[in-house]
Parts: structure tokens; C-alpha cells; sequence
């Protein structure tokens, strides 16, 4: 921390910074996102009794701008999974041992003095899981004794998970150029135990006991920061590596995969089934748009800009989209995510029973949705920043603020609160011809609509794994109809838990890291 200039980047929360001015301004910051939703809550509310006119015309404005939204990002669906499918067609090894040096954006002679550092942060999953990822390693193409292979382990997960590290160390641990462990101490202050502070800790000891007796230099290290359920596709590495060798400026680029929560997607419940697609699927469209594309989950980045913003905060939840405005801010706005169109696949949300996997669901959907904390230090840093460009400060700051908005409200706004003027509305408006023609004509557009649906359960069809033979064909059929219930699912578990985690952050009741629980049958 003591290389890094722009100290306010580490800032976690209001109670980090010490002036008390600026506290107050981060706390109400953290407050505003709330403020929006609650806003948006009770102002349809009121003005369906004092003005539903108004309110019919913004529902029947709101409806068609989601139907023309839906449109737009279906079309850059079809596009992304088209590219993905090319991708995984290309042979990148054979590409980068093709590419001419001097068209290297690394200063390097040779693409074999690229390395990839890959850590995996471990709780308690079980050891099947940790296998598979590691024996999908193995399989890749990539040469492995190019590979740094971190298992991060914590310390609070008791002598199980030591054990467990052990295991994995002495099955794999000769595969790689490097293997090694680490265990994150309970405790420390300052920090939210989860993978984020996991990772900080098991990178700093990394540098110290390997990278840098390796002499390795840091723009020269690709780290990929996977999930301990991560299972990269046979090409990753090399894909990874000929986008890190050909984009303009590597050091200040992170790399995101699209996400396939598909491992074990054949033995989930329907509703863990439509949020794995849907968050698939908005991955996928947004990879068509770079410019508003944040790191998500499972994704890969230069060494050096690890190093460089002081690593991960270690006092946040959403660490992975957080170090992406760490980066934002420390090199002023300059600083973007390639979208890489080669997937990685990772687990579906699953427990041992349906109602603790409906439970868990909500969880996670909501320590998501608390990345709404982002907004309140991106504005800060925005007021601290003097340097990147204003313009692109606005709309960045925009598209953070309406994206956490719209995740709490549009569903809704769309499915529910569209019939309040007609409930609210009085006598006298129940007897005008907008009263009677609102529910027609938002029943229309959301008709209409239904497209974007029809193009989901397609794609969700064609992105599973093989089918185990232990289910018929009929599966296939509950598959297509589970896209019905998408509308009820996005209230109960989209809107609700990130009015809930928007709600926390304005009363200060933080949330600590929730770690999905990991299961398969």
C-alpha cells in the first residue's frame, strides 16, 4: 500500500476513511441506491392515487423500452453465442506459435515466456469438485510447465481442508512448473473473510516465496482468478494467452470468459436452472459490449496490475467486479475488460435439498446484487479522481447506478406494479379509456416480449452438457416450459434480494462474504 498513491482506491466502507466529511459523503453514497428503489417504490405508489395518468403513461413508456431493451440484447445473444461456438472451433496454440513477435503487444521473445498463475480459493467443497478442475488444467492444451497453480486455503475450514490440500498436492502437485498452498489466518483485521481477502493473502505470499525468486517479470504474468468449481474448456490458456499477446495495452486489461454454470446443471432445481442460464445468458450479451462489460466472477488479469493497485480489497463481498474500478481509478480511466468469447464452466447453485437450494439461491443472488456497494465507491472515487475524463466518469457512474436500479425494479415495475393506477387510481380514472386500454396494451408488449424468452430456452438447450442417461427426453420438454416461470422468479428472487441488499447498505448493515455452498450428486 505504501507504493500506491491513490490510497482512497483500498477504501472499503464509510468507516475506512478518517475525515469526517468524507465519510459522511461515502455514507450517502452507500445510502443512495436504496433511496432510488424506495423512491421509485413509494412515488408509483402516491401518484397512482394522485395521478395515475402519469403513471400509466410511464408504465406504458417502461414496458416498451424494456421490449425494445430485450430486443437489443437478444440480438447480441445470438451474436455472442455464434462467436463462442467459433471460438472453441479455433486452434490458439497454433495461432500464437503463427503470430510474429514483433507483433507482440508484450515485450517478450517468445510466447513460452508467458506464464499463468491460477489460484484457487478453497473453503470446504468437496474433493471431487477440486479434482475436476484440476485434472480439467491438465487437459488443456496449454504447456504446463508454464502454469503457477495457487490452492488457497483457509484456515477457518479446520484440518479437513489441509488434509484435503494435501491430497490435491500429492496427486498434482508434480504436474505444474510450481504447486503451492497457502492458508489465509483467521481473523485479521480489516478483513471480510472470504475469497477475495483469500486470494489477497495467497498472492502476496505467492510474489514473495515464488514470482519473485523466479525473476519472473510481473507484466509477463497472466493471474486467472477461478472459482474452486472452475472448469476451463481444453483451449483456454492458449486463448487467453494470444488475446494477452495481440490487445493493445495487456497490463491494463482484464480478460473475461463467459461464465456456463453448467457442471451440474442437469441435477438442479428449475429455478436454480433459469438464474444459471440468465446469468449465462447477460454475460454473454454483455460481452457484445465492452465498453459497459465489468469482471465477473471467474476471469483473468496482468500480475502487474494486481500488483500495482495494492491487490484485492480485502474488506468487500463483491471483490470481483471491485477490483476492476480499483484498476479504473488507479490508471485514471484507462483501463478496460476484453471479452474473451471461449467459455468456462463452473456449478449451478445446489444443495442437498430443494428448499435449502431455494434458500441458497437467494443468498447468493443477493451478495450479487450487495455489489450495488460499488456505486457508492465509484462516486467517491469520482470526487477524489481529478484525472480521468469527466465525461467518462458520468457515464460509467450512469450505467453502474441505472444497472443496480433497474436489477431491483424493473421486474417490478414490468410484472407487478403496472396494475396500481388501475387498483389506486379512484372512480374517475377507472372509467377513462386509458384505464381500460393499460392492461391491453402492456399485455401486447409483454407478449411481444415472449420472443426474448423463446431465444433463451433455445440457447439454454443447446449450451448443456451431454444428457446423463438416467433422464428421458422429457426432460428436455421441462426444460423448454421452466421459461414460463422466469417472470415470478425474477420478483421473489432478483428484485427482493437486491431491494434487500440495497436496503442493508443504507442502514449500514453490511453483509459478510457468503460462500456458495458447492454440491453434486
Amino acid at each position: 500500500m505504501d507504493s500506491i498513491e491513490k490510497n482512497y482506491i483500498l477504501i472499503g466502507r464509510a468507516s475506512d476513511i478518517e475525515n469526517y466529511w468524507e465519510r459522511k459523503l461515502f455514507r450517502f453514497f452507500e445510502m443512495l441506491p436504496a433511496f432510488l428503489c424506495w423512491g421509485t417504490l413509494f412515488s408509483v405508489i402516491i401518484f397512482s392515487i394522485f395521478r395515475p395518468v402519469w403513471v400509466s403513461l410511464f408504465i406504458i413508456f417502461f414496458v416498451t423500452f424494456w421490449l425494445l431493451r430485450i430486443i437489443y440484447l437478444t440480438f447480441y445473444l445470438w451474436i455472442g453465442v455464434g462467436r463462442m461456438r467459433k471460438h472453441e472451433k479455433i486452434d490458439w496454440l497454433a495461432k500464437i506459435e503463427k503470430l510474429p513477435v514483433e507483433n507482440y503487444k508484450v515485450p517478450v521473445k517468445s510466447w513460452k515466456d508467458i506464464y499463468h498463475l491460477i489460484v484457487f480459493p478453497m473453503y470446504k467443497e468437496p474433493i471431487k469438485i477440486v479434482q475436476d478442475s484440476f485434472n480439467a488444467l491438465l487437459a488443456s492444451d496449454f504447456p504446463k510447465e508454464q502454469m503457477i497453480v495457487v490452492l488457497a486455503i483457509e484456515e477457518s475450514a479446520g484440518e479437513d481442508a489441509q488434509n484435503m490440500a494435501e491430497m490435491i498436492e500429492k496427486e498434482y502437485g508434480n504436474k505444474f512448473l510450481k504447486f503451492y498452498i497457502t492458508r489465509h489466518p483467521q481473523g485479521l483485521p480489516g478483513e471480510i473473510p472470504g475469497k477475495g481477502s483469500n486470494e489477497t493473502w495467497a498472492l502476496k505470499k505467492t510474489k514473495e516465496f515464488i514470482i519473485d525468486k523466479l525473476a519472473v517479470p510481473y507484466e509477463n504474468i497472466i493471474v486467472s482468478s477461478f472459482d474452486i468449481d472452475t472448469v476451463v474448456f481444453p483451449k483456454y490458456f492458449s486463448c487467453l494467452t494470444y488475446y494477452y499477446l495481440t490487445v493493445n495495452n495487456p497490463s491494463r486489461t482484464s480478460f473475461q470468459p463467459i461464465p456456463l454454470f453448467i457442471n451440474n446443471i442437469w441435477q438442479v432445481p428449475l429455478f436454480s436452472r433459469l438464474f444459471s442460464f440468465s446469468t449465462t445468458f447477460w454475460q454473454t450479451m454483455n460481452q457484445e459490449r465492452p465498453e459497459s462489460l465489468i469482471t465477473f466472477s471467474s476471469h483473468s488479469m496482468s500480475f502487474k496490475a494486481l500488483v500495482d493497485v495494492g491487490f484485492r480489497q480485502v474488506c468487500v463481498v463483491s471483490d470481483d467486479s471491485r477490483i476492476y474500478w480499483q484498476c479504473f481509478f488507479f490508471y485514471d480511466g484507462k483501463y478496460e475488460v476484453k471479452p474473451i468469447f471461449y467459455p468456462i464452466s463452473m456449478d449451478a447453485n445446489a444443495a442437498q435439498s430443494f428448499l435449502k437450494t431455494l434458500v441458497n439461491v437467494y443468498k447468493q443472488q443477493r451478495r450479487w446484487a450487495y455489489g450495488a456497494g460499488d456505486i457508492s465507491y465509484f462516486l467517491f472515487c469520482a470526487f477524489r479522481d481529478k484525472k480521468t475524463p469527466l465525461l467518462k466518469k458520468l457515464v460509467k457512474g450512469a450505467e453502474l447506478i441505472e444497472g443496480h436500479w433497474s436489477w431491483a425494479m424493473a421486474p417490478l415495475l414490468i410484472f407487478f406494479l403496472g396494475w396500481l393506477p388501475l387498483l389506486l387510481g379512484g372512480e374517475y380514472f377507472s372509467q377513462t379509456l386509458l384505464s381500460y386500454n393499460l392492461p391491453r396494451v402492456t399485455s401486447m408488449i409483454l407478449t411481444f416480449a415472449m420472443t426474448g424468452l423463446i431465444v433463451s430456452a433455445y440457447f439454454s438447450i443447446v449450451l448443456l452438457p451431454p444428457k446423463p442417461l438416467k433422464y428421458g427426453r422429457l426432460k428436455y420438454v421441462a426444460l423448454l416450459i421452466q421459461w414460463l416461470l422466469l417472470p415470478i422468479m425474477m420478483i421473489f428472487f432478483s428484485s427482493f434480494p437486491a431491494i434487500d441488499a440495497q436496503t442493508r447498505l443504507m442502514f449500514g448493515k453490511y453483509l459478510g462474504f457468503w460462500p456458495t455452498e458447492k454440491f453434486r450428486k
